[in-house]
């Protein structure tokens, strides 16, 4: 059993114990308490609906539907970003570049400035294809 608690997330382990002993306690299939379905739906509102129904063994559909019986939650402060992508200005210098291409069609030279360059491939499929 401790294998089992140990899978179980930390802000999980309390209520998942309380299930665990309540259903050791009725063999019968009986109706959940609705103090544990209170905690359940607490838990699904913080950790998902999904992983809620999974850790304790609840069925999804009637777990959904007292999360959404039960109305929104309050949004919890947001944690801190994992990625953050910055974006560098543009260069103040313009590039310059030269590419000269021969193929069976003929000979072509490409020479631009800026920061964007041309297509390329499109340009050199156009001078190697075939006609």
């Amino acid at each position: 059993m401790a294998r089992a608690t140990s899978a179980v997330p930390a802000g999980m382990r309390r209520v998942f114990r309380r299930f665990q002993r309540w259903r050791s306690r009725h063999k019968a299939r009986l109706p959940i308490p609705e103090p544990l379905w209170a905690a359940a739906v607490k838990l699904a509102q913080d950790h998902g609906v999904f992983r809620t129904a999974q850790v304790l063994h609840l069925e999804y559909g009637k777990l959904k539907g007292l999360v959404e019986r039960a109305g929104p939650v309050a949004p919890a402060t947001a944690p801190p970003p994992a990625f953050v992508e910055l974006l560098a200005p543009p260069t103040a210098g313009l590039w310059e570049c030269l590419v000269e291409l021969e193929g069976a069609r003929g000979k072509m030279r490409i020479q631009w400035r800026g920061a964007t360059a041309p297509d390329l491939a499109g340009l050199s499929r156009a001078l190697w294809e075939p006609a």
